[in-house]
């Protein structure tokens, strides 16, 4: 009986995480170094249990590392892969470089080779389209942007062939299944003549393609503008910028 309470506890690193405190993997680093403290005693052994009713908090080292962080966003273009170079295509993580930086980012932050490590895309991006695509240090921005239970909504300039009746379009917004499970309600509609609007709160794989195919359409070009509150804007097709303290997603 006195091993109950026990099976109840979960992996400190688990609770950083799910307490949107850094990334799992930020937890075992700090964990290592002595950085966090759970109800004022450091733990410094990695995977250490705690109980998720106590108090986890970080070290001054560990909140100045956090706020080092860096958040970068990039106009993805076609070709590029957003995470691991495939099939002799190249990662779009080798357009963040210093003369790609665009001449409109204003932020008074010198770029350094410091800021490519750890650097991970938050999301994936088809090697097909363009746009959007955010690379950050800090897991908390990684959880909320791809955790399991993000509600980030990602706005999408999608061209298309083909016919699309108002029943359809209807299907678009809710109603379509994919890999035999109900989509999420999405907001579609038209931008113009041959272009629709997409709003999505989920990524299933070439997800927007894939519904299109469902309603006889065919996607041209797809173009990310939006991810959370944070616009394209005036970025241009393979340049970047660092994410300002004044945005968030």
């Amino acid at each position: 009986m006195s091993s109950e309470p026990e099976v109840q506890k979960v992996r400190v690193s688990k609770l950083m995480s799910v307490q949107g405190i850094c990334s799992r993997r930020e937890a075992d680093s700090y964990i290592e170094q002595g950085w966090v403290l759970v109800d004022g005693v450091p733990v410094t052994e990695l995977g250490t249990r705690a109980f998720p009713t106590q108090k986890i908090t970080l070290t001054r080292q560990a909140q100045s590392k956090q706020e080092a962080s860096v958040t970068i966003l990039l106009n993805k273009p076609i070709g590029f892969v957003s995470n691991l170079p495939e099939l002799g295509y190249r990662p779009a993580m080798e357009l963040i470089k210093p003369d790609t930086r665009f001449e409109g980012d204003k932020l008074p932050l010198r770029f350094s080779a410091t800021h490519l490590r750890g650097l991970a895309p938050a999301g994936r991006l088809d090697i097909d389209s363009v746009g959007l695509i955010v690379f950050t240090q800090d897991g908390r921005i990684a959880k909320q942007l791809i955790g399991q239970d993000s509600k980030i909504e990602k706005e999408y300039l999608v061209r298309v062939e083909g016919t699309l009746s108002a029943e359809n379009l209807a299907k678009l917004n809710f109603g379509l299944s994919l890999d035999d499970k109900p989509l999420k309600p999405a907001k579609v509609s038209w931008q113009n003549e041959d272009q629709l609007r997409f709003a999505l709160r989920e990524g299933k794989k070439r997800q927007i393609r894939r519904m299109c195919e469902l309603v006889g359409l065919k996607v041209t070009g797809l173009k990310r503008v939006r991810i959370g509150s944070v616009m394209l804007g005036k970025l241009p097709e393979g340049q970047w910028r660092y994410l300002r303290a004044d945005e968030s997603f």
